[in-house]
C-alpha cells in the first residue's frame, strides 16, 4: 500500500486527497478544447510544452466542456452520429470488437482512433495570489492515464496520473502567472485491457473510446499553506433509547509549506464548536480528531437521528470546519451530514442484516448505472432518486460506478441507502496478474474514493470485492486503507457467498437468477436465488419497453418477427438474446403473433415475477436480510434488466415493485397458498380490515374471508391459508383479489394476482448461474381468451398544475385485466418520467378507480403542455382521452 505522503512525492506538492467544496474554488466547466494526436488530417503532433502555451492554436478542436469523455464530446459536437440509436454505436471507428463481448478485456483494435492520446486544453485568467497562497488544479476523475501541463511546465506524467478512480489536487502555484492568461492542457490514454479501468461487464456494450477523458469535475483551488479536506463526522449511540449521540469529527490537513507550521482547526458539528491546535512538519499528512472523550460537548443529548424514508426522517445537520495559520483562514470545508449510525451482522442462518440506528432493516435495492458515456445530467438525476423513492426501495447498489456528489447529495436528502463497491468481470478482479503498480493504483483508487465519499449518510456498505472476494494480501491492503480512512459503515469482502482469512464470512449471496423465472421460484427455491438471505443481484431477467420508448432508440421498433437491430440492445455474454423469456412466454401464455402481443405479454410477465420476488423476501424477513434486483436503470436503451428504461418510462415491473414495497401491504404466497400482512413501518398498526376474494375465469366468486389486523412494527403476520380444494377441482386459473383498509375505511393496499392452480414445476438440477429452467410450466394461456371488459374513463387536471386524476369505471360484466395508462403526447411520442399513483391494474366488474399521474418537469422531447392519456388493458379496447377532459 502506498501512503498519501509518498504518492505525493512523485511530484511537487502532489496530493491524492479530494477536494469537496472551498469557499475560493474556480470550476472549470466550459471553454474546453479536444483534440487527437492520432497520425491523419488535424492530428495535434506538438508537444505538450507547446501545446500548453497561452498562443498555442486550437481553433479546429472540438469545443466541449468538462466532465466529458471523447466520444461523448464528439457525439455532442455531433461529430459523430447518436450511439445508442438503432445500430450507430456499431458503426463508430474503433468499435470492431464482437457483439455481446466484454470490450474491457480486449485490447483496443489497432485502426482504433481512440488507441492515441487525446488533447484537453483550456485558457483561464489566473487570480492575484497573497503571500503564501497556494492554487490546485483539481481533478475528479481522469481514465485512465494523463500527462498534464501548465503554462509550459510539465506537472505530472503518466506514471503519476494512472487510475479510472483516482483523484488529484496538484500544486500549481509555481506554474500559474496571476493576472494574466494561463493555459491547462492534459494528455489523456484509454486504459487498456490490463489497467483498473470503467467496465460494463455484460450490462450493456461499451464505447470504443471506453469512456477514456476527464470524465470528474476539474476545479482550480485557491488556499493557504495548510489544506483541509474531507470532513466527516460519525456518531455512536449510547444506547436503543437514541437520547444521546456520541460524535467524532475527522479532517484531512496538510502542510504545503517547507517548514513547520502551527495550525488551529476550527468549526461547528451540529451546532456544537469545536477547536483544537495542531503542529505540522513540512509537507505533512494528518488526520486530525475530535473525539467525544476529549470534547465533551461532542455527547449530543436528544439528538435528531438521520433514518432511511421508509423508517423515518433524512434529517441532515452542517459540519463546517476550517483551518488557520496566525489567525487567518488557509482553507474550509462544509458538508451535510446525518447523526446515524449503520452496523451488521450475522443471523442464526449466517445472513448478513444490517442495522440503521439499531433497528434492523429489510434491504430491497436495485443496481444503478451510470450513463454509458459518462455524462451528468442533472435534472435527470433528480428525476430517477425521485423515481426510486416512489417504488419504496430503501437501497441504491453500485457496482463500480461511483457516482457524483450530486448524486450522494439526493441519496442523504430522500433517505435512500447506498451499497457500493469495486465492479467484477475485468482487470479488477484478475488480482494474479497486477503487477506492483496495479496495487498502488488500486490502493490509492480506494483511499481517494473512501475520502471522497465518506461523510455521506446514505451510505450503507463497501464491497471490496463483486463476483469474487480478493486475495488475502489484496483484501489486507483494501482493509488497511479503509482502516486509516475511519471508515464509517461496515465491509464486506464481497457480494458473494465467500470466506476470507481476513474478514470471515460475507453473509451475501450472488446465486442468479438473472434470466426470466416463474413468480413461485422465489417461494419454493431454497438453494439458489430464492427468498433467503441477502442476495445482492437478482433478477426476472427482460424488460421490454413500450412502442413510444422503443421508437426513441429503433429504426423498426414495430418489425415482427423483431428486426436484428434489436438484439443489439440485449445484454452480453449469456444475455445476448432472450431465449429463456421468450420461451416461457410461448409455453405459459401463448407464441406472439405481433410487436404489441409481445409488448403486451411482456409487461404481464415481467410485474408478475417482480412482484413475487420483493414480496417472498419480504414475507420472510428475516431469515431473508436483503434483496437487489438487477438492474434498476440502465446506461443505454435496453431491453433487459430494468424497472424503468434508459427514457425513464416507467415499465410493469415498476409498478409491481412499487406495489410490493409499499409501507402496508397485503400479498399472496404461492409455495403455501397463505396470504399475509407486512409492516414495513416501525410504528404499530391497528383496526385493519383485511378482504380476501377468490374468482374463477368467468368472474364467479368461489371463496371469501374477512379478517381484522393489527401490526407489530417492522413485522409480518399470516392472516389465512386459502383452502387446498380451490386448486383440486376443474379451475385453471384462480384471481386473488386482497385489500387492507385502515379504520377510516381508507384502502392502504391492494393486490392482485391470477394464480395458476398447477405451477411451474422446476429442474433444479439444471439450475445454472441465469437461471433454473422449467420441467414443465404452468398454464396461463386462458388469460389471452378472456372476454372483452368495456372501460369508462375521464380525465382532469388534478389539484396541481403538474398532475392529472384519471378515472376508471368497469360498467361491464367481465374482468379488465392488467389496464394500463400511458401518458403521451397528441401525436403519440412519450411523455416521461410520469409517477403513477398506481398502474398495470385489474378492476373487476362495477368496479371505479382513481388515478393521479405526476407530469415531469417541462422540458423537451420527454414532456408536453397538452399530454394525452392512453388506456390500454388484456381485453380493453384502446381509449384516448384528453388530460382537458373526456
Amino acid at each position: 500500500m502506498t501512503s498519501a505522503r509518498s504518492i505525493a512525492a512523485l511530484v511537487m506538492a502532489f496530493l491524492s486527497l479530494p477536494v469537496l467544496a472551498s469557499a475560493e474554488t474556480t470550476v472549470f466547466h466550459d471553454g474546453w478544447k479536444l483534440a487527437s494526436t492520432c497520425s491523419g488530417i488535424g492530428a495535434v503532433t506538438a508537444d505538450g510544452a507547446a501545446v500548453s502555451k497561452t498562443d498555442f492554436d486550437d481553433t479546429s478542436w472540438i469545443a466541449t466542456s468538462i466532465p466529458s469523455t471523447v466520444v461523448a464530446a464528439q457525439v455532442k459536437a455531433k461529430l459523430l452520429p447518436d450511439p445508442y440509436f438503432s445500430d450507430n454505436l456499431r458503426k463508430l471507428p474503433g468499435m470492431s470488437y464482437p457483439v455481446g463481448h466484454n470490450f474491457a478485456n480486449l485490447p483496443m483494435p489497432d485502426d482504433s482512433p481512440y488507441r492515441c492520446g487525446w488533447w484537453y486544453r483550456k485558457t483561464f485568467s489566473a487570480p492575484a495570489s497573497g503571500k503564501g497562497a497556494h492554487a490546485w488544479l483539481h481533478f475528479g476523475g481522469i481514465n485512465y492515464r494523463g500527462e498534464l501541463w501548465v503554462n509550459g511546465h510539465h506537472i505530472a506524467d503518466k506514471n503519476q496520473i494512472a487510475g479510472a478512480y483516482r483523484t488529484y489536487d496538484f500544486d500549481v502555484t509555481s506554474a500559474l502567472e496571476p493576472g494574466r492568461e494561463n493555459t491547462v492542457a492534459v494528455e489523456v490514454f484509454a486504459p487498456t485491457e490490463k489497467d483498473l479501468g470503467i467496465n460494463w461487464v455484460d450490462w450493456n456494450p461499451a464505447p470504443p473510446d471506453k469512456d477514456m477523458g476527464l470524465w470528474g469535475d476539474v476545479d482550480l483551488v485557491s488556499t493557504g499553506s495548510v489544506t483541509l479536506r474531507s470532513p466527516m463526522a460519525t456518531t455512536h449511540f449510547t444506547d436503543g433509547t437514541l437520547q444521546a449521540a456520541e460524535v467524532t469529527v475527522y479532517a484531512e490537513l496538510h502542510n504545503a509549506a517547507d517548514h513547520v507550521v502551527d495550525a488551529t482547526v476550527s468549526g461547528t458539528v451540529a451546532g456544537v464548536a469545536i477547536t483544537q491546535a495542531v503542529t505540522l512538519q513540512p509537507n505533512e499528512d494528518k488526520t486530525v480528531i475530535f473525539t467525544p472523550a476529549h470534547y465533551t460537548a461532542l455527547r449530543i443529548e436528544h439528538p435528531k437521528p438521520w433514518w432511511p424514508a421508509q423508517m423515518g426522517d433524512p434529517h441532515l445537520e452542517q459540519l463546517k470546519m476550517e483551518v488557520a495559520v496566525s489567525g487567518v483562514k488557509t482553507d474550509g470545508q462544509s458538508t451535510e451530514f446525518g447523526l446515524r449510525e449503520v452496523t451488521s451482522e450475522l443471523t442464526a442462518n449466517g445472513s448478513r442484516l444490517f442495522r440503521v440506528n439499531g433497528k434492523p432493516i429489510l434491504i430491497r435495492g436495485a443496481g444503478w448505472s451510470q450513463d454509458m458515456l459518462l455524462r451528468n445530467d442533472p435534472q435527470r438525476l433528480r428525476e430517477q432518486i425521485r423515481m426510486v423513492g416512489d417504488m419504496h426501495l430503501n437501497s441504491i447498489r453500485l457496482e463500480g460506478k461511483l457516482e457524483s456528489e450530486d448524486f450522494f447529495r439526493l441519496t442523504d436528502q430522500h433517505g435512500i441507502l447506498v451499497m457500493l463497491g469495486w465492479c467484477c468481470c475485468d482487470h479488477w478482479e484478475k488480482w494474479e496478474t497486477w503487477t506492483n503498480e496495479d496495487r498502488k493504483i488500486a490502493a490509492a483508487s480506494l483511499r481517494d474514493q473512501l475520502l471522497r465519499l465518506r461523510q455521506h449518510p446514505s451510505l450503507l456498505v463497501w464491497l471490496n470485492g463483486s463476483d469474487n472476494a480478493p486475495p488475502a494480501d489484496v483484501e489486507r491492503s483494501y482493509l488497511d486503507v479503509e482502516a486509516s480512512v475511519h471508515w464509517p459503515t461496515p465491509i464486506i469482502a464481497s457480494a458473494s457467498a465467500t470466506d476470507t482469512v481476513n474478514s470471515g464470512s460475507s453473509g451475501v449471496k450472488m446465486t442468479g437468477p438473472y434470466d426470466y423465472v416463474e413468480p413461485s421460484y422465489w417461494y419454493v427455491d431454497s438453494k439458489f436465488g430464492g427468498a433467503y438471505g441477502f442476495n445482492t443481484e437478482t433478477s426476472p431477467g427482460p424488460a421490454i419497453p413500450s412502442l413510444a420508448s422503443r421508437k426513441l432508440f429503433l429504426k423498426e421498433p414495430e418489425a415482427w418477427p423483431p428486426a436484428a437491430e434489436w438484439s443489439l440492445h440485449y445484454g452480453g455474454g449469456e444475455f445476448k438474446d432472450l431465449n429463456v423469456f421468450d420461451g416461457a412466454m410461448t409455453a405459459i401464455y401463448e407464441k406472439p403473433a405481433s410487436a404489441a402481443d409481445y409488448e403486451r405479454i411482456a409487461q404481464t410477465m415481467t410485474y408478475d415475477s417482480e412482484r413475487a420476488m420483493f414480496e417472498a423476501y419480504s414475507r420472510n424477513k428475516y431469515s431473508s436480510t436483503g434483496v437487489v434486483q438487477w438492474m434498476l436503470n440502465n446506461a443505454w436503451p435496453s431491453m433487459i434488466w430494468h424497472l424503468y428504461d434508459y427514457n425513464l418510462d416507467a415499465d410493469a415491473g415498476y409498478f409491481a415493485v412499487k406495489r410490493a414495497c409499499e409501507p402496508l401491504h397485503i400479498q399472496y404466497s404461492y409455495d403455501d397458498r397463505s396470504v399475509v400482512v407486512v409492516n414495513s413501518t416501525y410504528t404499530p398498526t391497528s383496526a385493519l380490515h383485511a378482504s380476501i376474494r377468490v374468482h374463477n375465469l368467468e368472474w364467479n366468486q368461489v371463496y371469501a374471508s374477512d379478517r381484522m389486523v393489527s401490526l407489530a412494527p417492522d413485522s409480518v403476520q399470516q392472516l389465512i391459508v386459502l383452502p387446498e380444494s380451490l386448486y383440486t377441482g376443474s379451475e385453471r386459473i384462480l384471481f386473488v383479489s386482497l385489500t387492507l383498509v385502515d379504520s377510516e375505511g381508507k384502502e392502504v393496499s391492494r393486490n392482485f394476482y391470477w394464480v395458476p392452480v398447477m405451477l411451474t414445476t422446476f429442474d433444479f438440477t439444471r439450475t445454472d448461474y441465469t437461471h433454473t429452467p422449467a420441467s414443465r410450466y404452468e398454464d396461463l394461456s386462458a388469460l389471452t381468451h378472456l372476454a372483452p371488459a368495456k372501460l369508462e374513463v375521464h380525465a382532469e387536471t388534478a389539484s396541481s398544475a403538474h398532475a392529472v386524476k384519471i378515472t376508471l369505471s368497469n360498467p361491464s360484466n367481465a374482468l379488465a385485466f392488467q389496464v394500463h395508462a400511458d401518458m403521451r403526447t397528441p401525436e403519440g411520442a412519450l411523455v416521461a418520467p410520469v409517477l403513477w399513483s398506481d398502474n398495470w391494474i385489474e378492476l373487476a366488474p362495477g368496479e371505479s378507480t382513481t388515478l393521479i399521474a405526476e407530469l415531469p418537469e417541462a422540458s423537451e422531447p420527454h414532456s408536453t403542455a397538452h399530454p394525452v392519456i392512453e388506456i390500454s388493458g388484456w381485453n380493453v379496447a384502446p381509449i384516448k382521452v384528453d388530460t382537458h377532459g373526456d
